[in-house]
């Protein structure tokens, strides 16, 4: 969520800022209505402190045994102008809140304009795409032709767009969380293993909702929610509370499920484990103090980037442009690896910076050592990396001309064997 003030005193720097994302915002109308807020507050200080003398009035002639109906009668006449002014400003601000909810983050300056991912820039390439002296196979087709992967038995359990790896498939997976995990807390994020249900609070404070609760999973009658991404509840552990500044940066790693009904994404990617409704990932959280978040965010960075090098995976790392972006992003880094299958680079990982947006929503603060004053942490996250993309690329990259796939060396000690 914006800051109200930073929209009532700038307009138009907010408005060139979004005009980078696309898009109509309210940014005009958020300032009026602020602006009539306001106004009503003060006509209600000047009606109780008019409440306050009558009141004193009241007193002062019932002490000299003075007839006071009409001062009582002007109290309720104010009494109740308080009354309907309290319900206008109610009315008013849930006005202006459900005007900033609908108003995304603000792009940094260095975010460049474009209107999709055709104008993301290239900013790291790690690697040539991978080359084949024999035609290469599609992971999906790899899967269950090794055994690692059964689709149909997974639509048996559960429909479309689930999947279902056994044998050395499952331990690929585990060991890719394993290793993601020990290469992050070598990077000191700490390790949480937290719900994977969440309710509307936390939702509401990473910004999933309300702009995209048709995307998420509901669970009845508790109304919880799946989570869509470790983001939600590793940002939401410190909703509502006052950090210290001396306890920045704190950082987090979760390997968690994930879960998108992914409302507005059908028809793509609609085979193998690129898109799925269910699907594991390795999520980095951190809480920043404001000065350090554009260092932080380049470092959040290179701890994805250098999962996928230690992998020996060819990647590049995409800026996005504004239009490209999300609704809660100040500045954001995909990750893409390159699918032989598909003949392109395919998002891997995100690199967010969210500024202060979140923090807004959820209530993150912290104050300075000997401060009373109390101001809004950065929060980032991304993701090091998404398992099953992850699985896919090893698959797709690492396969032999006997139809078998080289394990990587870094996850020979996970898995126990060269090769699937």
């Amino acid at each position: 969520m914006l800051d109200v003030r930073r929209i009532r005193e700038r307009p138009e720097e907010v408005k060139e800022r979004l005009a980078i994302k696309g898009g109509s915002y309210p940014v005009d109308q958020i300032v009026e209505v602020d602006r009539e807020r306001r106004k009503r507050l003060v006509d209600l200080e000047n009606l109780k402190a008019r409440r306050n003398r009558v009141s004193q009035e009241i007193a002062s002639h019932k002490r000299n045994r003075e007839d006071a109906e009409e001062k009582i009668a002007e109290m309720r006449r104010v009494g109740s102008d308080i009354q309907a002014l309290e319900d206008r400003i109610t009315e008013i601000s849930q006005h202006l809140h459900e005007l900033l909810m609908e108003t995304p983050n603000t792009p940094l300056t260095m975010v460049p304009a474009g209107a999709d991912a055709n104008d993301n820039v290239a900013v790291y390439h790690y690697g040539q795409p991978t080359t084949f002296t024999f035609e290469p196979i599609a992971h999906w087709m790899l899967g269950e032709r090794l055994g690692i992967l059964d689709f149909e038995r997974a639509h048996k359990l559960a429909g479309a767009r689930f999947s279902l790896s056994k044998g050395l498939g499952a331990r690929l997976a585990r060991a890719l969380s394993n290793f993601m995990l020990d290469h992050a807390a070598e990077r000191g994020y700490e390790e949480v293993l937290p719900p994977f249900l969440a309710n509307r609070d936390a939702l509401f404070g990473t910004g999933q909702f309300p702009k995209f609760e048709n995307d998420v999973f509901r669970v009845e009658p508790a109304e919880l929610f799946l989570i869509p991404t470790a983001e939600v509840p590793l940002t939401n552990m410190h909703r509502g509370e006052i950090l210290a500044q001396t306890a920045l940066p704190i950082k987090y790693v979760a390997a968690t499920s994930c879960f998108r009904f992914e409302a507005g994404a059908a028809g793509r990617d609609t085979r193998g484990i690129i898109r799925q409704h269910q699907f594991e990932k390795v999520e980095l959280v951190q809480f920043v103090h404001p000065e350090m978040s554009e260092a932080a965010t380049e470092q959040m960075r290179r701890d994805a980037e250098s999962v996928l090098e230690d992998l020996g995976l060819p990647f590049r790392t995409m800026l996005l442009c504004g239009g490209d972006m999300g609704f809660t992003q100040a500045l954001t880094y995909d990750l893409e690896v390159w699918m032989p299958s598909y003949g392109r680079y395919v998002e891997i990982s995100s690199v967010s910076n969210m500024t202060d947006y979140q923090a807004r929503r959820a209530e993150i603060r912290y104050r300075s050592q000997g401060s009373r004053k109390t101001e809004f942490v950065h929060t980032l996250n991304g993701s090091a990396l998404a398992i099953g993309r992850t699985l896919a690329a090893i698959l797709e990259n690492f396969q032999t001309a006997d139809g078998h796939i080289r394990v990587p060396d870094v996850l020979e000690p996970y898995m126990k064997t060269e090769r699937i």
